[in-house]
């Protein structure tokens, strides 16, 4: 049975197309996608997911700037180091002092080479620190403004 998705088709479906097709059809897809011949050896279930992705990104369009930069680094940190760790957000300078009012009360928390200080006490981690001071699990950079969605208390939590 030959499958055979048009390029004006919308993609919702021709995502849905995409398991049903054979590999060779996956495979002349890619080709049409893509621009070149896929990989003989690829997994068919591979094809699938690289395919869909594709599909969405010609759709509504690809990763930003600032993002395939980030990715390029991350890429490029685990090559030279397999092992690296890598942060979900930027490193911040240790010294700096994050500040959040809770409640009425304002919290102040230094960043150090490792970890975090607040209240006298070490913590490895701002979702550690948030949590003493709301008493509820957080993500600590969302928390102390680290990140750039809004930061909006837990469900039931309603007062500030």
């Amino acid at each position: 049975m030959l499958v055979i998705i048009p390029m004006g088709s919308d993609v919702s479906s021709r995502l849905a197309s995409l398991p049903a097709m054979s590999k060779s059809q996956l495979l002349a897809l890619w080709k049409e996608c893509f621009g070149l011949a896929a990989p003989q050896s690829a997994r068919r279930d591979l094809l699938t997911k690289f395919l869909a992705y594709k599909l969405q990104e010609q759709a509504y369009g690809g990763l930003d700037s600032v993002t395939r930069k980030r990715l390029r680094d991350l890429g490029r940190k685990l090559e030279t180091n397999p092992n690296a760790q890598l942060s979900g957000y930027p490193r911040i300078k240790p010294g700096t002092q994050l500040l959040r009012d809770w409640r009425g009360e304002s919290h102040r928390v230094t960043v150090l080479e490792t970890g975090f200080e607040y209240a006298g006490k070490r913590f490895s981690s701002l979702s550690k620190i948030a949590r003493v001071i709301t008493g509820t699990r957080w993500s600590g950079p969302l928390f102390f403004g680290l990140r750039n969605t809004q930061c909006k208390e837990p469900m039931g939590d309603q007062r500030s």
